[in-house]
């Protein structure tokens, strides 16, 4: 069995070369602070379908070069579709706050 994850793309400028970082979060083990940690995958995109900002699936392959031991299964979701649901998110929070947070005029 192949083990299959999930990441987003942040570099696309090799040909069929694609690099995904996937991140995690894990107790530290003395401390037991919740620590983020990410591990970077390069993979193999045979029709360069994915590119920056993308969230992907991949799956793990035989080795293609010295780094490349992934293939990309497919593209989750676009970027474009990812900043559009991000700016709403930032948008409606934007507008909760300003109604909360008193200006110089309305203090003093």
């Amino acid at each position: 069995m192949r083990k299959q994850i999930r990441g987003v793309v942040t570099s696309d400028k090799n040909d069929k070369t694609i690099r995904v970082v996937v991140e995690r979060r894990y107790q530290h083990q003395k401390y037991g602070k919740i620590v983020r940690g990410r591990t970077v995958c390069h993979t193999h995109d045979e029709n360069n379908d994915a590119k920056i900002g993308d969230v992907v699936d991949i799956v793990e392959s035989r080795p293609r070069s010295a780094l490349k031991r992934w293939e990309l299964v497919q593209v989750v979701t676009k970027a474009d579709q990812v900043q559009v649901a991000a700016a709403a998110e930032i948008g409606q929070m934007g507008s909760e706050n300003d109604e909360s947070v008193p200006t110089e005029s309305q203090g003093n």
